[in-house]
């Protein structure tokens, strides 16, 4: 079984940054894919970022690109996600998943992840 814990969430404000942690255990973690999604008050739960076993390939959501950057290390079994230039509009409980395996056909979708964090909450006020 994969327990994914997530960190680093809090209050910030506009154009500030934070940076999140999700600590893995129950598997080899550098053998799996990791992502990240959130979910703001009264909307469905949307892809932010993804990163390969390996960190070679990153995806991203068109609207936290180039602010975000998503990374791993796979010796401390954690990834991270930085988040630059924050906006009130990435206020959301922020969470981490992993897949059985590598990345899904489709890394954008909640189905193609098996495991995720209870989440941590980002608020960005204005």
């Amino acid at each position: 079984q994969v327990q994914l814990v997530e960190s680093g969430g809090g209050l910030v404000q506009a154009g500030g940054s934070l940076r999140l942690s999700c600590a893995a255990s129950g598997r080899t973690f550098s053998s799996y894919a990791m992502g990240w999604f959130r979910q703001a008050p009264g909307k469905e739960r949307e892809f932010v970022a993804a990163i390969s076993w390996s960190g070679g390939s990153t995806y991203y959501a068109d609207s936290v690109k180039g602010r975000f950057t998503i990374s791993r290390d796979n010796a401390k079994n954690t990834v991270y996600l930085q988040m630059n230039s924050l906006k009130p509009e990435d206020t959301a409980v922020y969470y981490c998943a992993a897949p059985s395996g590598g990345l899904p056909p489709v890394v954008t979708r909640e189905i193609g992840y098996d495991y995720w964090g209870q989440g941590t909450q980002v608020t960005v006020s204005s």
